[in-house]
C-alpha cells in the first residue's frame, strides 16, 4: 500500500468498552501486515454530567439507567472481568464520574502536537485504573505533561476552549455517520465496526480494506454488530 489504512475511532474517556475495544483493536493491528493510521474522534456519552458528580459509578448508572443497584453491581463485575481478559485492571470503586468535554478538547490539543495516541491511553488508564479526575483542567494538564506535552500550553488550550469547535465537529460527524454508541471504528472511510469486537473482526476489516485498495477482494464480510 502506498499509504496507511486510516482508522477513525469514536470514543469517550469514560466508556469502559472503549478501553476494552482499544486493546482488541491493537491486537488486530499487531497481526495486520500493513500500516495503520489511527485518529481518535470525540463522542460524549453523557454531556449533561456535572464535572464533580456527587456519587459513585453505581449511583450514576442506577440513576441514569433506572436500574436496581444490585443489577448495576453485576454489570460492573462483568465488565471488570472482560477488561481483565485483555490486561486491564478496572477499579470502579475509585472512578470519578465526570463531564468529559475538557478531556476531548485536550485530545485535540494532543493531536495537534503529535501525541494523541499517547494521551488517549493515559486518560483511559487514569480514569478506569487509577481513579484520577479527568474532568478538571488542572488534573488534565498534569496528565498531558506526563505524556510529554507542554503543561502550560495544554492548560491554556483548555482555558480558552481552543479545541471545543473540533469536539463539536466530531460529534456532528458522528451524527452524520449514524453513530449512537461507542466505540465505533471507521476504517478507510468505508467500513464501520461498532462495539468492542474480537480482534478477528478488526483484522478482517483491515485486510478487506487493504485488498480493495489493491483491486482485490477477500470475500469477507465486515461484522458491524455491537460487541458490547
Amino acid at each position: 500500500m502506498s499509504s496507511p489504512i486510516s482508522v477513525q475511532i469514536f470514543s469517550d474517556v469514560q466508556c469502559p468498552w472503549c478501553y476494552i475495544g482499544k486493546r482488541k483493536f491493537e491486537a488486530a493491528v499487531a497481526e495486520f501486515d500493513g500500516q495503520v493510521d489511527v485518529v481518535y474522534r470525540s463522542f460524549e456519552l453523557a454531556p449533561d454530567t456535572p464535572v464533580d458528580y456527587e456519587g459513585s459509578t453505581v449511583d450514576y448508572l442506577s440513576e441514569r439507567k433506572g436500574l436496581p443497584v444490585d443489577q448495576v453491581h453485576q454489570m460492573l463485575d462483568r465488565v471488570t472481568r472482560i477488561a481483565a481478559n485483555v490486561g486491564l485492571e478496572y477499579d470502579f470503586e475509585h472512578v470519578h464520574q465526570t463531564n468529559t468535554v475538557l478531556a476531548h478538547e485536550l485530545l485535540h490539543f494532543a493531536k495537534a502536537n503529535g501525541l494523541q495516541l499517547e494521551l488517549k491511553e493515559r486518560l483511559l488508564r487514569a480514569y478506569f485504573v487509577e481513579g484520577r479526575h479527568v474532568g478538571r483542567a488542572e488534573e488534565l494538564a498534569d496528565l498531558a505533561a506526563e505524556v510529554g506535552l507542554d503543561r502550560d500550553a495544554a492548560a491554556e488550550s483548555l482555558a480558552d476552549h481552543r479545541y471545543l469547535a473540533d469536539v463539536k465537529a466530531d460529534m456532528a460527524q458522528a451524527v452524520a455517520y449514524g453513530i449512537q454508541g461507542v466505540p465505533f471504528f471507521v476504517i478507510d472511510d468505508r467500513y464501520g465496526i461498532s462495539g468492542a469486537q474480537e480482534p478477528e473482526a478488526f483484522l478482517g476489516a483491515l485486510r478487506q480494506a487493504a485488498a480493495e485498495r489493491s483491486g482485490e477482494s477477500t470475500g469477507a464480510e465486515v461484522d458491524a454488530g455491537r460487541g458490547a
